[in-house]
């Protein structure tokens, strides 16, 4: 069994130290190699299922697939707190996620004060609340 299948047999029984520990060594973020810049979107995402949200949160500040993957987890939490301070200290990632999930709910005026809030001039965001908030 090479390290790939007992990194999958560790995340199938949920054993994410082990699993996180064998996708780590092999994770390259924009490696030239296609296998290990999919083997570090592979631990981000591990690193989500295990619910390890300040490590996450940590690689966010350097890494965009982190910080990608942390907003999709904070999401799929309902921590739209988090999310919030997140977009309040400049991640888009993090305000276009909140924006959609309110305008999913019928908040249509939450998600307005969103953008007036923390990004009036943000042409994207301004655009999601007038789109996906009307659909």
């Amino acid at each position: 069994m090479d390290w790939s299948e007992r990194a999958r047999a560790a995340e199938a029984l949920q054993d994410w130290d082990e699993a996180i520990a064998l996708v780590r060594a092999h994770a390259e973020c924009f490696s030239d190699d296609p296998d290990m810049h999919d083997n570090h979107l592979w631990h981000m995402d591990l690193l989500a299922r295990a619910e390890r949200i300040s490590e996450l949160t940590e690689r966010a500040l350097t890494d965009s697939h982190a910080r990608r993957r942390l907003n999709r987890s904070l999401r799929e939490r309902g921590m739209e707190a988090a999310l919030c301070d997140r977009a309040e200290d400049g991640d888009r990632g993090a305000l276009y996620i909140l924006v959609r999930l309110m305008c999913e709910t019928g908040r249509v005026r939450e998600a307005q004060k969103v953008v007036a809030d923390i990004a009036p001039e943000d042409q994207y965001a301004r655009q999601i609340v007038a789109s996906d908030c009307w659909t």
